[in-house]
C-alpha cells in the first residue's frame, strides 16, 4: 500500500522497493498459473496535477503449462509498469479521463500496489508457452490416427494430396527417358 500523503509530500517521488508473495492469489484467479515466485516490484510513485504516477519494474519467475504437451515451463519475465492513478474522491480529475481507462481510479487514501501488481502479472500471461525442447521444433505430439503438424508440415501436405488427386497425376513421368 501506498500511502498518497506521503507520495505527495515527496517532490522526487517516493521510492519503493517491495517483495511480493501473491501466488494463491494470482491461482485462485487464474487456473493457468501453476506457479509464481520472486515477485519484485521497484520504482516510484509520483503526485502531479491531481494524479498518481506509477512507474515500476516488475520481474517475477512464473510457472505455466506448455500450450502443446502441458509440461511445466519457467519463465522469467522482467519489464516496466506505468500506470496512472486519481482519487475518484477528488473533484480535480476529468471525468473523461476516467472514463475513457486512461487513468485508473482508486477509493480512500492508499494505492494497492499489491493488486497493481497481481493485474500486471495477469495482464502479461502469454498466449503461446514451450518448453525449450518444442521451442527447438523437437517432434510434435502424436497418438494413434492423429499427429500435431506445423503449419509448414500441413500446407506441404495439402499440396502433396492436390497433385494426387490431379486428373493427370497418372501421365507423370510418362515422358521420362
Amino acid at each position: 500500500m501506498l500511502n498518497i500523503q506521503e507520495i505527495k509530500k515527496n517532490a522526487g517521488g517516493l521510492q519503493f522497493d517491495q517483495d511480493f508473495d501473491l501466488a494463491q492469489e494470482l491461482k485462485e484467479r487464474n487456473r493457468e498459473v501453476l506457479d509464481i515466485q520472486k515477485i519484485v516490484a521497484r520504482g516510484q510513485a509520483q503526485y502531479e496535477n491531481g494524479l498518481y504516477f506509477l512507474d515500476y519494474t516488475l520481474t517475477y519467475q512464473i510457472t505455466l503449462a506448455s500450450s502443446r504437451s502441458m509440461a511445466p515451463v519457467d519463465i522469467v519475465e522482467d519489464y516496466m509498469v506505468h500506470e496512472v492513478f486519481a482519487s475518484v474522491e477528488d473533484g480535480s480529475v476529468q471525468k473523461d479521463l476516467l472514463e475513457d481507462d486512461l487513468v485508473l481510479p482508486f477509493e480512500g487514501d492508499t494505492i494497492d500496489l499489491a493488486a497493481s501488481v497481481a493485474d500486471n502479472i495477469l495482464l502479461h500471461i502469454p498466449l503461446k508457452v514451450l518448453t525449450p525442447g518444442e521451442e527447438a521444433g523437437e517432434t510434435m505430439p502424436m497418438g494413434i490416427d492423429w499427429q500435431v503438424l506445423t503449419e509448414e508440415d500441413y500446407q506441404k501436405q495439402q499440396m502433396e494430396k492436390k497433385e494426387a488427386n490431379s486428373p493427370f497425376a497418372s501421365l507423370q513421368g510418362l515422358f521420362d527417358e
